[in-house]
């Protein structure tokens, strides 16, 4: 099979893959982005159900909304922009969770994220878990939440990695779909699908990329495939980067999943509102109803619970909503549900997880991993980014930043 050249190759073509492809070819650099899957888009993920909504089984929000550049890529495809405010910023239903018990959490979550600063500003880097109050009703919810924020409870995040989250509290959604707007972005990029890197080859004066389609030679990379892959070592490096493994152990992916469900008579509820499964445990769903007034609940699975209920299949994330609803609002609300669409991040090949968070005592391993490799290996994605991780702004700062790099590496070499 004869050798591809071209000047720039962005592997995976996610967030990162795209905002750096469209950098270097709005700037006129030769540039292919290739990417494993037969879709554009990566962990966002847009799909249309029977009745003709936009389910994002990935990413959905825009966090950060108003300095999130995705806002204004959007906006420039015409997309809808649902400035609802997210259920989380509101009360949700006094549905087993009483007005009461609602203000008593919030305070108690509160004085938790109040500790958790504090201890990120000591200089030993703790677990997010060193933060919990000890035999407080609401240790378990509040791990709850880290699994919906990080994929994982406070025991498995660091303190400081966590600190240095950068949000505004302005976050709104797309109508049509964030990973719509996402994958419209990749329109005209040169670009190759079910491709796979195995290897990439920097020995050389060119680089070598070896995928199932054959050789591509260029003169730098860049590489923005999930942490959790890099650790695994997925693609092999020649010379090998065991500083960049290391790295990427300390940011594994966390899960989330996503379960949209048909609700009949859905007018009974308020629009944007939601419910928790349980409030006495770590191991529950949380319930969007009515998302964009919609007839539909968008269920959320995170951390343990979400692997465990992977490893049973797609089905098990079903029964486990309707034994929870149906706890809440009665039995006869099963007959009121339907399975819509689900994504398995965790079991999909080319994410195995969802977003990435820092181990304790790996925070500074977000740098480490973004660092470039000889002005010819470059990286991106949210797991490098410092500020903005777990989102898909942070992916496409990291990979405008990483195309920025690849020109000016470009054009010192010229010189």
């Amino acid at each position: 099979m004869p050798i591809s050249d071209v000047e720039v190759v962005i592997v995976g073509g996610g967030a990162a893959g795209i905002a750096a492809a469209r950098r270097l070819h709005d700037a006129a650099v030769d540039c292919l982005l290739i990417e494993a899957r037969a879709r554009l888009g990566g962990r966002s993920w847009t799909v249309t159900d029977d009745s003709g909504f936009a389910l994002d089984l990935g990413c959905g929000w825009l966090h950060s909304a108003d300095r999130n550049p995705w806002l204004k890529v959007a906006e420039e495809q015409g997309a809808g922009i649902d400035r609802t405010p997210p259920p989380w910023m509101r009360h949700g239903l006094d549905i087993g969770f009483s007005p009461a018990e609602q203000e008593e959490f919030d305070e108690a979550s509160a004085q938790f994220f109040a500790r958790l600063e504090q201890a990120a500003r000591e200089e030993t880097d703790v677990s997010g878990a060193a933060a919990l109050e000890p035999c407080n009703r609401w240790n378990a919810l509040i791990n709850a939440i880290s699994t919906y924020i990080s994929g994982a409870e406070w025991d498995r995040v660091s303190a400081k990695d966590f600190d240095r989250y950068d949000q505004t509290g302005i976050n709104w959604r797309v109508v049509e779909g964030l990973g719509t707007v996402i994958r419209n972005y990749a329109a005209g990029l040169p670009h190759k699908l079910d491709c796979r890197v195995a290897k990439i080859d920097h020995r050389g004066k060119r680089v070598r990329i070896e995928t199932d389609k054959g050789l591509i030679a260029a003169d730098q990379v860049i590489i923005t495939i999930p942490s959790s892959l890099l650790a695994k070592e997925r693609i092999a490096f020649a010379p090998a980067l065991p500083q960049k493994t290391h790295a990427a152990l300390g940011l594994p992916l966390g899960l989330d999943n996503k379960l949209f469900i048909g609700l009949e008579r859905a007018e009974e509820f308020d629009h944007d509102v939601r419910v928790f499964g349980h409030t006495d445990r770590a191991a529950t769903g949380v319930y969007h109803l009515r998302p964009f007034g919609r007839p539909q609940i968008e269920a959320y699975f995170g951390g343990p619970l979400a692997w465990e209920l992977e490893a049973h299949g797609d089905g098990a994330f079903f029964d486990h909503a309707v034994t929870e609803l149906t706890g809440l609002f009665g039995n006869d609300f099963r007959r009121r549900l339907k399975p819509l669409c689900l994504h398995r991040w965790g079991a999909d090949p080319f994410s195995l997880g969802s977003y990435s968070y820092a181990q304790p005592g790996f925070a500074d391993c977000r740098q480490e991993l973004a660092a470039p490799v000889d002005e010819r290996l470059f990286f991106a994605g949210e797991a490098c980014s410092t500020e903005d991780f777990s989102t898909a702004h942070g992916a496409w700062h990291t990979g405008v930043r990483a195309a920025g790099e690849v020109m000016a590496a470009r054009k010192r070499n010229a010189l």
